[in-house]
């Protein structure tokens, strides 16, 4: 993965909703302070080709953006982890893991 596309407004997370109802959407909110955030994000860098060209896929730095954090939380229904992947379908959550658990392959078969 060379780039992230980015969550930093409320807008953005309604587009990206929205985008969920054509292809499979995957957020991935980072704490970029926490060990354990930046140890998932580095298996998602290295297992992408697991997911690649299957969904788009969304960073949200949670430090910088937490207000978007919470909406997230509050418009998806789901409880506030961080790391944590959310990956959506047809405007509802299909798949929600964090911390450890976090791995392109089992992502993947959520797709």
């Amino acid at each position: 993965m060379n780039t992230w596309n980015t969550i930093t407004t409320a807008a953005d997370l309604q587009q990206i909703i929205e985008a969920s109802v054509q292809r499979p959407q995957i957020i991935f909110k980072d704490s970029t302070t926490c060990g354990i955030s930046a140890h998932a994000k580095h298996r998602l860098e290295e297992g992408y080709a697991a997911i690649e060209g299957q969904a788009d896929f969304y960073y949200l730095d949670l430090l910088t953006y937490r207000p978007i954090s919470n909406l997230i939380a509050q418009e998806l229904g789901v409880i506030h982890q961080s790391p944590q992947i959310i990956v959506l379908k047809d405007r509802q959550v299909v798949y929600t893991s964090s911390h450890h658990a976090i791995h392109p392959a089992t992502i993947a078969q959520h797709l």
